[in-house]
């Protein structure tokens, strides 16, 4: 089977599954209402099935990241409610990552190649840039939430960046925001709404947060050639 036919018949795999979570309507599981209602009866189920919980759980999330469905943050406020803070942080940061790296292989399988065939003259400053500092900019990306985490998924697998840095950046770049939602569903019944939690100054210091690392790199590496230049 060559690999013109394996994206092909991966690709109509990943909107079949997608197409499918709409068609059965399964998005109405995945509502704060929901989970608000179902808490109490999905806290005594895990109490008595507690290896079954954690798998499936682990196993729908990774899905849903993976296919980019519209019900992360209602899963991660799950995930507090039923697990408490820290087994819920464990779950969803490993679960989340892999999800997102599955979604970042399945990109890189089907649009990396074209893209960069077709579109190579354009990416070559771009392509540069991510060889030298991929991992600063993934980092900060990752940082600030307003950027759509699916689109970060799909970006990167079209530029220079190694699976195994995509997986590690994004593991630890996603656990501040992944610790904020995790806690807030440890509060579930307070929240009223998903903007509760996502409120302009958390995002404002997520946003400052993100640039962190970029800006201090600049800054090390400016004063890093102000002292070769000072020496010479």
């Amino acid at each position: 089977m060559n690999k013109k036919i394996l994206k092909i018949l991966l690709l109509i795999l990943v909107i079949g599954a997608i197409a499918s979570f709409f068609a059965f309507d399964l998005q109405q599981y995945a509502t704060l209402e929901y989970i608000k209602q179902q808490q109490n009866e999905l806290s005594k189920f895990y109490s008595n099935n507690k290896l079954l919980v954690l798998a499936a759980f682990g196993f729908v999330y990774v899905m849903i990241t993976a296919l980019s469905l519209p019900a992360a943050t209602v899963i991660t406020l799950l995930g507090g409610a039923m697990f408490g803070f820290w087994l819920g942080l464990v779950m969803v940061s490993f679960a989340s990552t892999i999800g997102a790296t599955l979604a970042f292989l399945m990109s890189r399988f089907l649009l990396h190649d074209y893209v960069q065939k077709n579109y190579s003259k354009q990416l070559t400053k771009i392509n540069e840039g991510f060889k030298k500092e991929g991992a600063f900019y993934l980092f900060a990306l990752r940082l600030v939430p307003a950027f759509p985490f699916f689109m970060i998924n799909i970006v990167m697998a079209l530029v220079p960046i190694k699976t195994r840095t995509f997986y590690w950046v994004s593991q630890l770049g996603m656990l501040p925001g992944t610790a904020v939602y995790v806690y807030a569903g440890t509060q579930l019944a307070q929240i009223e709404s998903l903007s509760d939690i996502a409120s302009p100054t958390l995002i404002a210091a997520f946003v400052i947060l993100g640039l962190f690392p970029i800006v201090a790199k600049k800054v090390i590496g400016y004063m890093r050639k102000e002292k070769v230049n000072g020496e010479v």
